[in-house]
């Protein structure tokens, strides 16, 4: 179970995720996806927004092989070469979750990741949602 505290009284206004997000359950740690395919390639060289949507491919495969889903996701953090590559981040993650129900979330700007072709990196943290 988990309670979202998108914007609590006196606290700043939001774009896109939660400023606390409370949960109970068995919980998840996704390491940082990048943007590479199930070969080992890269995908979406120079391309920000297909870079994103790779991450968020292995996200989801990575989540779904510990039993949970993108939806139960409570904590992402987000590493980007390039703050002009937040507006393709943003527009991949409003695909993908709830917009009254966001994750908390930290955006950092970072010199590099380990592979220059990279753009993006993200990591996250999810409930497993209780069995039948």
């Amino acid at each position: 179970m988990t309670e979202h505290f998108t914007r609590p009284e006196g606290a700043p206004p939001v774009n896109g995720y939660s400023h606390a997000v409370a949960f109970t359950g068995p919980l998840v740690a996704v390491s940082g996806q990048v943007p590479v395919d199930g070969e080992g390639r890269t995908v979406g060289e120079g391309d920000a927004e297909a870079q994103v949507r790779q991450v968020y491919a292995n996200l989801a495969v990575a989540l779904g092989a510990a039993g949970t889903s993108l939806d139960h996701v409570v904590k992402l953090t987000v590493f980007l070469t390039d703050l002009r590559d937040l507006p393709a981040f943003r527009r991949v993650r409003d695909e993908h979750q709830d917009p009254e129900r966001p994750p908390a979330c930290s955006l950092v700007q970072v010199a590099g990741l380990v592979n220059p072709a990279f753009r993006v990196e993200i990591e996250a943290w999810a409930v497993v949602p209780p069995g039948p």
